[in-house]
């Protein structure tokens, strides 16, 4: 069949033949059916593992220069990029304006879907010139069909600032990956609804932002071991992991460790310096400046030994 369409041959478009009769398949048969089909993006993230490890090294670079890490979505992928940028202060301690997310439509479109945003190229440019990226930033254009114009007036815009530009994408034919430092496109087949990305398309994507705001946060120092160190004490949740930490790397009772969690302003890595080198609040924070914020170079003490032992006496 001829057709002007130049969406037909995506694979995010493509018809899942294992779900041609979902529409009469009873709710069981569709559960083992999304199972089975959602373990293909692990193996599909698996294939793309050498892109991932280049654009996480790349962003750890940049964000220890005092760069910013910048999201450019529209849709199901932009709303994922505003989830993984808005976590990053809770669970990093991170600035508001060190992981930032650019989406078409804006606050609006996250709630409500503004799909004629997305045709926009030249939305995409304003918005992203209005973030001003230099060429200290990264910039991570994520399109599931690869296809989305605001996304690439996006990546064009900060192509022109000098910035790194990541893309992701569903589709691994995509002629981005001459334009862009790093391409990474888990190949993860048709959905079984057709062209609905927010499925398998939008768990790998997931899974890809996943890691490229992890692991840079665990290389600049922002865990000691696997304990969310600069998190954010604002809640009460978040205050009691903070007592648990500081009790187990301390071996404080629980509420000796709030009583120092309060001297400490409720920053955790502070609290565990002062309890382990006897220093005041304002030494411990010039001690951990010294170390770029990593507890373990600032005390001289690996984290895993003590967690091990604590798992193994469980």
């Amino acid at each position: 069949m001829n057709s002007s369409s130049k969406w037909q041959d995506l694979p995010t478009e493509a018809i899942n033949p294992a779900s041609l009769a979902i529409d009469k398949a009873s709710s069981a048969d569709i559960v083992d059916l999304m199972i089975a089909e959602d373990r293909k993006v692990v193996s599909a993230i698996r294939r793309e593992r050498e892109r991932i490890t280049i654009a996480t090294d790349l962003i750890t670079e940049s964000l220890s220069k005092g760069g910013r890490l910048l999201f450019v979505g529209a849709g199901t992928s932009g709303r994922l990029g505003v989830l993984e940028a808005a976590e990053m202060l809770p669970t990093f301690g991170t600035s508001s304006n060190l992981v930032q997310a650019i989406m078409a439509g804006g606050r609006t479109a996250f709630f409500q879907s503004r799909e004629e945003l997305d045709d926009r190229y030249e939305g995409g440019l304003r918005a992203v010139a209005r973030a001003q990226p230099t060429k200290r930033d990264v910039i991570i254009g994520i399109s599931a069909s690869g296809m989305t114009p605001f996304v690439r007036g996006g990546l064009t815009r900060a192509r022109k600032a000098g910035a790194k530009t990541i893309f992701v994408t569903c589709w691994p034919g995509t002629e981005l990956q001459t334009y862009v430092d790093v391409t990474i496109a888990p190949s993860v087949g048709a959905e079984i609804i057709a062209g609905s990305t927010r499925l398998k398309a939008g768990t790998a994507t997931k899974m890809v932002l996943n890691m490229l705001t992890t692991i840079p946060m665990v290389k600049l120092g922002k865990t000691y071991g696997n304990l969310m160190v600069d998190a954010q004490g604002t809640s009460q949740k978040h205050r009691d992991r903070a007592r648990r930490i500081l009790a187990l790397v301390t071996d404080l009772e629980y509420s000796q460790a709030d009583v120092l969690l309060r001297r400490a302003r409720w920053n955790i890595k502070a609290a565990i310096v002062m309890q382990k080198t006897g220093e005041t609040y304002t030494k411990a924070m010039r001690r951990l400046k010294k170390a770029g914020g990593a507890v373990r170079k600032a005390i001289n003490e690996d984290a895993e030994g003590r967690l091990r032992s604590r798992l193994n006496s469980q």
